[in-house]
């Protein structure tokens, strides 16, 4: 039997290798997705293989990550339950379809994953699956008493780990778990599963990973302009950009256009990240509905897609039809919740994303924005495609042929007909 292993060589995941590999008799393929996670890939490799796998692959994501799957879900304003951005929702569909494309191209008779039968993830990574590579099996060990029995806790795997000179840098010293991508970063478990835990004071500010406090942020706020075309952010412009690309040399400028600096999706992440995370932007302490019924707590820290989320939605407002939004906005909460519950790959997603493009059509132009201790102030947005009209909206005189005051009269008595109507029926 071969089996293709999501692995992160982590605790968890680094034992599930040997264990699948003991329990199933099978050829173990380790895989890895890097879709942002940074220098947690460092020496991956030679874990797995030293762990047990006959083979490791990473794959390099980042940028389909970006253009493929964050983007498209920018251009919806995706947003579960009103507060969370979705960084690990949209990336389990992108690293199900790199596993899947290695579990083919080896002849794999199942994937298995770490996901525990309590959380999204499982969901997740079985829906893709099964929209992907139906013909495929999917091993679930936590679903499994035997795995439970013998793993019931942190403590169990540590020690499984050191018997088996499994070489993972684990202790109960974090309790918490963490899951970091180019989207987002992650806190769960541990002292933050008590909701009324405050983890914003000095105590917790070594869990972040992303973004400084907004306490400790710059006293001097910074300007940037955002560049987009059709929806997509696509140029940055704004004081000390030199300094934060040599900062940053994964990522490569496609050119310039009016002063902006051209980015890939994946290098306008990189540096919207680097400039929220600067300013103490993006974090949020939310308790959420999980889509197996039970509702979890967990701190997030989403710096460039905040910022990426205001400059979108502000931009939208001068270059959208008002109806055309608002039929786009009512699908929002549907929309995030296909995306929270794992249906990236399903047709009512599929279907909805069609609708997004056409819209985002007329979403071109530049948006100017302010970052300060944790706020993003909008500051100014212009569009070659822009649908106002300042002859039409001044209160000033001297443009009545671009709107007639007189009109509104009729305007505002058919509306209230059906009104007046109903108070009549009231009275009767």
């Amino acid at each position: 039997m071969k089996i293709v292993v999501a692995y992160s060589g982590g605790l968890d995941t680094s034992v599930l290798l040997k264990w699948l590999g003991e329990t199933y008799s099978a050829d173990v393929i380790a895989y890895c997705a890097d879709v942002g996670q940074g220098d947690e890939l460092d020496g991956l490799e030679e874990k797995a293989l030293t762990t047990g796998a006959s083979k490791c692959f990473i794959g390099d994501l980042r940028e389909e990550f970006a253009r493929d799957f964050i983007f498209p879900m920018f251009q919806a304003n995706a947003l579960y339950e009103g507060r969370y951005l979705l960084g690990t929702s949209i990336a389990r569909p992108c690293i199900a379809k790199g596993m899947l494309d290695v579990a083919k191209a080896e002849g794999a008779d199942a994937i298995a994953h770490g996901a525990t039968g309590k959380g999204n993830d499982q969901v997740r990574f079985e829906l893709s699956a099964a929209s992907l590579a139906p013909e495929i099996k999917t091993i679930a060990p936590w679903r499994e008493a035997r795995f439970r029995e013998e793993f019931p806790g942190r403590a169990e795997m540590i020690a499984y780990a050191e018997a088996n000179d499994i070489p993972v840098k684990a202790s109960m010293k974090k309790p918490y778990s963490m899951d970091r991508n180019l989207l987002h970063i992650s806190f769960e478990a541990g002292m933050l599963e008590d909701p009324w835990y405050d983890a914003t004071t000095a105590q917790d500010r070594d869990m972040y990973v992303l973004s400084t406090s907004p306490e400790e942020a710059p006293d001097t706020p910074q300007y940037i302009q955002i560049l987009f075309d059709k929806g997509d952010a696509v140029g940055i412009l704004g004081d000390g950009l030199d300094e934060v690309l040599g900062a940053l040399p994964d990522v490569t400028p496609a050119g310039e256009r009016d002063g902006y600096t051209l980015l890939s999706p994946y290098g306008m992440m990189r540096v919207l990240n680097t400039l929220g995370g600067r300013h103490g932007i993006g974090r949020i302490d939310i308790v959420e509905n999980r889509f197996v019924g039970m509702k979890s707590r967990g701190v997030y820290e989403t710096p460039g897609g905040t910022i990426l989320l205001a400059a979108h939605r502000d931009l939208e407002t001068l270059t959208m039809d008002r109806e055309a939004m608002l039929v786009r906005d009512s699908l929002i909460p549907k929309y995030a919740q296909l995306v929270y519950n794992g249906f990236w790959f399903a047709p009512d997603r599929l279907a909805l994303q069609a609708l997004v493009t056409e819209t985002q059509q007329t979403v071109t132009g530049e948006v100017r924005l302010k970052l300060y201790k944790g706020n993003i102030m909008n500051a100014g947005r212009k569009s070659p495609l822009s649908l106002y009209s300042e002859d039409v909206a001044t209160m000033e005189g001297g443009a009545e042929e671009a709107y007639n005051q007189d009109d509104a009269t009729g305007f505002i008595s058919l509306n209230a007909l059906r009104l007046k109507a109903s108070a009549r029926q009231d009275r009767s």
